[in-house]
């Protein structure tokens, strides 16, 4: 435990240049007494670390000091290699940055770790489209990754409908999901989301713009993904479920949260285990093709015109089966 605090010690005071006291214990979750003690046999194991006084000290490694990989464990060896599977960094243009960096790290590892690569390509492979989807990546996707890495304002020619609109956007990042790539920037004030594949031009300007520092993709996708699902969702139909059409809806639903809140609301079973419930849909069309899925499993009790449908599917499908 020790050796490894040791280690992320040497790679902070490597990333960073100069870290007080505080800092590192704040970032290693240790006491101030611990960090003393861990410089202390740094510098004893003749790691050029030595601590600055003053308003603006803290401390640093000796100018030019790099430390080689040695510390790393075989778990975090393949770990390292398996974030950079082959796909969406290739998708970016990124493909021979990522194949250098993997042999910069290569030759850094001990020989006992350089199977490392081997290993994780043996048995780890990331197929990110859908199965039905065009695995080409979006035209200006590249050029899209550029101006994020570089902070750039973007000039877009975007396909929305049957019309195409220009918008000016400060590109602050790019997020793949289900195979979709999708463009995170923001347009004035506000933060909107363009799908990468409707984008059909991209200028990428000199002006730099000036990232905000706390803003957070990861947080900010999650949030807008639950938001966007939750808009669709604006009607609402009543359903008495069996048990096995109560296990199925599970598969049928988009979002993991409309599942979680059908169960919530169901009533207690009846006799023959049914229980009635209500269920968030985007539209009656919608649910009845979802539901439909679910056979004699499920009856639908409101609304009135989805009720109609089924009955006419009830009795479209006697007619074939007689």
């Amino acid at each position: 435990m020790r050796a490894s605090r040791l280690i992320s010690l040497l790679l902070l005071l490597q990333a960073r240049g100069s870290m007080t006291a505080s800092e590192l214990a704040r970032e290693l979750e240790v006491s101030e007494r611990t960090v003393y003690r861990d410089v202390l046999a740094l510098s004893a194991a003749g790691v050029p670390v030595y601590a600055d006084r003053g308003r603006a000290g803290g401390y640093r490694l000796l100018g030019g000091y790099r430390t080689r990989l040695t510390g790393l464990t075989r778990d975090e060896a393949e770990a390292l290699f398996l974030a950079g599977l082959p796909g969406p960094a290739g998708d970016m243009g990124l493909a021979d940055a990522v194949a250098s960096a993997e042999l910069k790290v290569l030759a850094a590892l001990p020989p006992t770790l350089r199977d490392a690569p081997a290993r994780t390509g043996q048995r780890f492979h990331l197929d990110v489209p859908g199965w039905f989807r065009e695995t080409s990546p979006p035209l200006w996707l590249p050029e899209l990754a550029r101006a994020v890495w570089a902070d750039r304002v973007v000039e877009l020619r975007y396909r929305r409908g049957d019309r195409e609109v220009p918008r000016q956007v400060q590109p602050y990042g790019l997020v793949l999901k289900n195979g979709v790539w999708y463009l995170v920037g923001r347009v004035g004030a506000d933060t909107r989301t363009y799908r990468v594949d409707r984008v059909t031009g991209v200028e990428v300007s000199e002006e730099h713009f000036e990232r905000d520092e706390d803003f957070d993709l990861a947080g900010h996708w999650r949030e807008q993904a639950g938001s966007f699902l939750r808009t669709m969702l604006r009607a609402e139909v009543t359903v008495r479920l069996s048990p096995a059409g109560l296990h199925q809806l599970r598969h049928l639903v988009d979002a993991p949260f409309v599942y979680d809140e059908v169960v919530a609301s169901a009533d207690g079973p009846d006799r023959q285990g049914w229980v009635v419930t209500r269920l968030p849909v985007e539209s009656v069309g919608v649910a009845y093709h979802q539901l439909l899925g679910l056979g004699p499993e499920v009856e639908v009790l409101d609304p009135p015109e989805l009720r109609e449908l089924f009955a006419e599917a009830a009795e479209r499908f006697r007619a074939l089966y007689r």
